[in-house]
């Protein structure tokens, strides 16, 4: 960052130490201050420097923000979609290991209530968290892809469309955007969903990630990793679809519906409620249109030699949509509502506004007193 009273300050601290990437970290803090301190304006001396005088003021103009659609914007949305992503998924482990149990074993676990008393009668409490590892790393790279490749597929689309038609059909580039992330980001999460769900569903089978990936790959090979990929696709696809475009949509119609208050003179913590609030009510829609396919990965990833079809034909059209769903609802929408609040958090953390809220203005209609204005 350049001052604007010339380079003095920069024999105290390079210029780097003030970029965007390091300006959240407290070191601007710890090594600034500002030139009118004596310690900037002691004349020099032979004397060996005091301590002190390795401290260098903070400039007196604002911290530089990161750009929007900058290098540095799409690296902080992708460290923001690995804390949304990773540590959500992670917390609600429990919740998911009832579930996968429910979808596999709906003869031993009943419900909700009693799939839980099964787990700690049989496991202990330890044993809710069975498979977390995997979760954490996999929902973690999941989230990197998700995210960041989301900001950059919306961006890029609206930029094909152009100003007028990406205000006109948005919704459009919210689900192109997002569909496109999803499907780089189930590459990065297959495998590790594919052990996540042997080591919960199957007692015995493994400890967790560190033994349970090689056994599953001396099993079914490398290539039965990705044998859940399709349906993992289907999904995660629908899912991460409605998750965006609704989130989106909803967030947006609280600002214009509901709130009074335009969202740029909103506070942040309100911003980040909304954000919450957004992310819930899009989550109840991501669960029911994803559960199918949620259904057929859990059977696959728990069955050797298993096809989609023997998944249909065991479970039913009827099972195949209403197993285990009343759980997956809630822990979807928690899930969903978080991980929006935490990734909005996040980019108001590094100086970025939340997402949604605010619809694209339409370009300007060429007209001919706007073309007599140009020209002259």
């Amino acid at each position: 960052m350049a001052f604007s009273d010339g380079s003095r300050r920069e024999a105290f601290v390079p210029s780097f130490l003030y970029s965007p990437a390091i300006r959240s970290s407290g070191l601007e803090w710890i090594l600034s201050r500002s030139q009118s301190s004596p310690v900037a304006k002691a004349a020099p001396s032979s004397r060996p420097p005091s301590p002190a005088a390795f401290l260098a003021e903070a400039p007196s103009e604002p911290a530089k923000k990161i750009e929007m659609y900058s290098p540095a914007f799409y690296a902080a949305c992708t460290a923001g979609g690995i804390l949304s992503c990773g540590l959500t998924h992670t917390a609600v482990t429990p919740l998911d290991l009832v579930k996968c149990n429910m979808q596999i074993d709906p003869a031993k676990y009943k419900s909700i209530t009693s799939g839980f008393g099964v787990l700690l009668k049989e496991q202990g409490a330890r044993g809710f968290f069975r498979g977390w590892v995997p979760t954490l790393i996999g929902y973690s790279a999941q989230g990197a892809c998700k995210f960041g490749f989301y900001e950059y597929f919306k961006k890029y689309y609206a930029d094909i469309a152009g100003p007028e038609y990406a205000a006109k059909y948005k919704t459009l580039i919210y689900l192109a955007g997002s569909a496109s992330a999803e499907f780089i980001a189930d590459i990065a999460l297959c495998p590790f969903e594919a052990v996540k769900v042997r080591v919960q569903t199957q007692p015995g089978f493994a400890r967790g990630m560190s033994d349970g990936f090689p056994k599953f790959v001396k099993s079914e090979g490398a290539l039965g990793l990705y044998k859940g990929l399709v349906p993992l696709w289907g999904r995660q696809i629908p899912y991460t679809m409605m998750k965006f475009a609704s989130f989106e949509t909803i967030v947006e119609l609280l600002y214009k519906n509901v709130i009074p208050t335009p969202k740029d003179q909103c506070s942040k913590p309100f911003q980040l409620g909304v954000s919450f609030a957004g992310g819930y009510i899009a989550g109840v829609f991501c669960a029911i249109v994803s559960h199918p396919a949620d259904n057929l990965v859990s059977f696959l990833n728990n069955a050797k030699g298993a096809t989609v079809g023997d998944a249909v034909s065991k479970l039913g059209l009827w099972g195949l949509f209403t197993r285990g769903l009343p759980l997956r609802i809630v822990m979807i929408g928690t899930l969903t509502g978080a991980q929006w609040g935490i990734y909005d958090a996040f980019k108001v953390f590094v100086g970025l506004p939340t997402t949604g809220g605010v619809a694209p203005a339409p370009a300007p209609v060429a007209t001919p007193e706007l073309a007599k204005l140009s020209s002259s």
